[in-house]
């Protein structure tokens, strides 16, 4: 699975081990889960490993979700051997699944061990998730076109919000999707990535069993947030120190997790937007497979107060700082969706002369950063993010506002209730086309980082800042924490 599953369910692990809970997981062989196992177990020594036998995949599916499903199906056997040995060694009290990891519940069944779903989504994407088993039957998506939807807990929605797998009823990922979220039901309960006070509405609507009408809804452990934080290195990254010399609240984080791509075109429209007239200056740096150009800043030249009413020039005259993380265009290739992408050429991806333009104000990181450090660090005062519900949950712990641009999955869904719900981020305008123009990113990013119009939704996030902090205290009988120790004590 990717890492944006298998982060969240090392650091839950960590929230088991600090509860005096021993914990094992078990990994399939190769991907990414070899390097995060490997560096997770030399700083974790209280977290065991398992890595399952290699399996004989089935053969390939054309639909890349559907054929990651059944690999995952494949290691049940290596699965249910492991796990007969382990309760020969010590009971084991449950097993923690990812959502993904869908057919690993009939394992658990088989030898009678209570199995919970980790749900690394949010609690709002659950409840839609639930009533799409009773409405989609009754409403398939090709006769709904732009109506809206209303669903229990959440903002009304439209069908382009919702993954482009529940599209079409006679694919088999369509099918398979159904499935899956049936199969969440049959657990014993689903411990969220999410706290109550973040979606009130959407977690009442859980509970009171709104969302699963015709069924028992599991029980319901919001323990969030929980925070991917980067195993601690000896030597800085070189995007931090960087920060350190710029202003406070004055960089924008452009960032769209470990699968977010643009076409080339669409990364010079956002160069476009970010680049500066200036002398060229070029620092390249080697961190592990990482380059990095990088620069300072000139100040802006234009003032104003009311959004959107800003030069209607390129984002390339902005004059905002920036931090970019830039990933190379994705491929054509379906059978390569999953697979890391080669490190992107920045002369060939970005508009001629984009580095000299911003050699005082910006910086490109080629495909990674320590995401967590630089949304903390003072000087971040926007984060362009692609939704994803971890990126997400790092930005509200931080209170970084966000300018919102989903890209794939659930994210559509997350915008929605990101700005309309809890009115923590503003929504980039053509990103349900396919293309962002420059003016749109130019408006966007100058109104989070400048403009007076932008302080209510400053004032909102740091107020959910201090809720994130308050749910997961302890001595203040945080409502996650709180929700952790009810499902252990279900436990024992």
């Amino acid at each position: 699975m990717g890492a944006g599953h298998l982060r969240p369910m090392l650091e839950l692990a960590k929230q088991f081990v600090r509860h005096g809970v021993s914990v094992i997981i078990p990994v399939m062989t190769g991907g990414p889960a070899t390097d995060l196992v490997s560096k997770y177990s030399n700083s974790n020594p209280s977290i065991s490993f398992h890595i399952l036998p290699q399996i004989t995949p089935t053969a390939p599916h054309p639909a890349p979700f559907v054929n990651m499903i059944n690999t995952l199906k494949d290691y049940n056997d290596g699965l249910r051997t492991f796990l007969i040995m382990q309760s020969d060694i010590s009971p084991i009290s449950a097993i923690v699944l990812d959502i993904f990891c869908i057919h690993a519940l009939d394992v658990a069944s088989e030898l009678g061990i209570p199995a919970y779903f980790f749900f690394t989504c949010s609690a709002s994407t659950l409840s839609v998730f639930f009533q799409l088993l009773t409405y989609l039957p009754k409403h398939p998506m090709g006769d709904i076109g732009t109506t809206i939807m209303q669903f229990s807990g959440v903002p009304p929605l439209l069908a382009s919000h919702l993954p482009s797998g529940l599209f079409d009823p006679t694919t088999e990922q369509y099918k398979l999707s159904l499935y899956m979220i049936n199969r969440w039901a049959e657990g014993k309960g689903i411990l969220v990535n999410s706290f109550e006070s973040l979606e009130p509405r959407a977690v009442r609507a859980l509970k009171d069993g709104f969302c699963l009408p015709n069924s028992t809804t599991p029980s319901i452990y919001c323990i969030g947030p929980v925070i991917i934080y980067e195993e601690q290195k000896e030597e800085r990254h070189l995007c931090l120190s960087w920060l350190d010399t710029q202003p406070k609240k004055s960089v924008v984080f452009l960032c769209f997790g470990s699968k977010g791509s643009f076409p080339i075109e669409q990364l010079k429209e956002i160069a476009n937007g970010l680049g500066n007239k200036g002398p060229y200056s070029l620092f390249p740096c080697c961190l592990g497979c990482t380059r990095i150009r990088i620069s300072t800043q000139t100040e802006i030249p234009y003032s104003y107060s009311l959004f959107p009413s800003y030069p209607n020039t390129p984002l390339e005259n902005s004059g905002q700082r920036f931090l970019w993380v830039l990933r190379s265009p994705p491929t054509v290739n379906p059978a390569k969706v999953f697979q890391q992408t080669a490190e992107p050429d920045l002369d060939i991806l970005l508009p001629e002369g984009f580095l000299d333009r911003t050699k005082d104000r910006g910086m490109i990181v080629q495909v990674w950063v320590p995401q967590v450090e630089v949304l903390k660090h003072e000087a971040v005062g926007g984060f362009v993010s692609h939704c994803g519900w971890n990126s997400t949950l790092e930005a509200l712990n931080f209170g970084v506002p966000m300018i919102c641009w989903p890209l794939y999955a659930e994210q559509k869904m997350n915008k929605v209730f990101l700005v309309e719900e809890m009115k923590v981020g503003v929504e980039l305008k053509g990103y349900e086309d396919g293309f962002v123009r420059a003016d749109e990113i130019e408006a966007k990013v100058r109104w989070i980082i400048e403009s007076d119009g932008a302080m209510d939704l400053k004032n909102r996030m740091m107020e959910v800042k201090e809720s994130a902090i308050k749910a997961m205290e302890m001595e203040e009988g945080g409502s996650s924490f709180g929700a952790f120790i009810e499902f252990l004590e279900c436990l024992n």
